[in-house]
């Protein structure tokens, strides 16, 4: 079959490692099912993974290494089982051994893909393959972010650093379907509209002042926006931090942490229950993930450096 993988690092240049090419058909264990991929999303991981394990420490985090190579990169998929059921697959498997897909199991840039049974969400008819591609990882980050960790109050107010990648999408999609107020910052005015287009209340440059103070800020940028997320707190508010593209090193205001009696909080993507929740409420409230790009598999390659220039929205694989 034909798929996307590591075949080696280059920290300087990842995509030098990326191969295009033939790979054995997978073989599901006991309990697994073989899942035809219809479409699969890109994220930023796909793009560290090809950096190697060694660029993803010096930033605090973890990676592939050279024994796990050659590694079919991907998380996320929406698909079609041999019974033909029409399934997006959670990207955290516990059994035999916990990992996620592209990191110790192979991912979903490929023809088919093998995961177990219990990871399979049904898709509903309201959402295309391509859309429901998008919901596993920055989706579902977003929905646990919003609805475990940040606790905002009905009618409450919330800032998203970034305007236009695929987990602020969802962030500010998500939070203006159940009634929030959002801010979001944005480096281009091409981004910050975006943002506005898609349903934020306003849209302001980096570090820009927000119309008021707010509940809880999303922060997934990194040392570049800590102290103006926390800045924009409001008194009791929250920071849900789930990953730092700017890095993984942070200063952090004491004082303001303590007398403003404010909390920063971890979170990192979300169970299997939580992605049928997230499912369900996309198709209750006619949310669609928007779509940048699509690209063939064999173009994986120009779909990576899509993502690398940035995109508004998620890029696409269609094998």
């Amino acid at each position: 079959m034909l798929a996307a993988y590591a075949a080696h690092f280059d920290p300087g240049h990842p995509l030098a490692g990326l191969k295009v090419g033939p790979r054995p058909v997978p073989e599901p264990p006991e309990g697994w099912a073989r899942v035809k991929v219809v479409a699969a999303s890109l994220n930023h991981h796909d793009l560290w993974s090809l950096k190697g394990g060694e660029a993803m420490r010096q930033r605090g985090g973890a990676g592939l290494s050279e024994a796990d190579l050659p590694r079919i990169l991907g998380m996320d998929a929406a698909g079609i089982t041999e019974e033909g059921e029409e399934v997006i697959l959670h990207p955290l498997i516990a059994r035999p051994a916990f990992g996620v897909l592209s990191g110790r199991y192979d991912g979903t840039f490929a023809e088919q893909v093998c995961v177990p049974r219990a990871n399979l969400v049904a898709k509903p008819a309201v959402l295309g393959f391509e859309e429901a591609a998008c919901l596993p990882t920055a989706w579902l980050t977003a929905w646990r972010m919003l609805f475990e960790k940040a606790r905002v109050p009905p009618g409450g107010a919330i800032l998203v650093q970034g305007a236009s990648g695929g987990l602020s999408t969802a962030l500010v999609m998500l939070a203006k379907a159940s009634g929030l107020r959002v801010y979001v910052t944005g480096r281009s005015e091409a981004s910050r509209a975006f943002g506005l287009a898609i349903g934020a209340d306003a849209a302001v440059e980096m570090g820009g002042r927000l119309p008021e103070r707010v509940d809880a800020a999303m922060d997934s940028v990194g040392p570049a926006t800590w102290d103006h997320s926390l800045k924009c707190l409001k008194r009791g508010g929250v920071m849900v931090v789930p990953g730092g593209t700017t890095g993984y090193r942070a200063s952090v205001d004491i004082a303001r942490l303590f007398t403003m009696d404010l909390s920063i909080v971890g979170s990192a993507m979300g169970s299997r229950a939580q992605l049928e929740e997230l499912v369900a409420f996309c198709a209750a409230h006619g949310l669609r993930p928007p779509v940048a790009q699509a690209f063939a598999l064999a173009e994986a390659a120009a779909a990576f450096e899509a993502l690398e220039r940035g995109a508004a929205g998620k890029i696409i694989l269609r094998p």
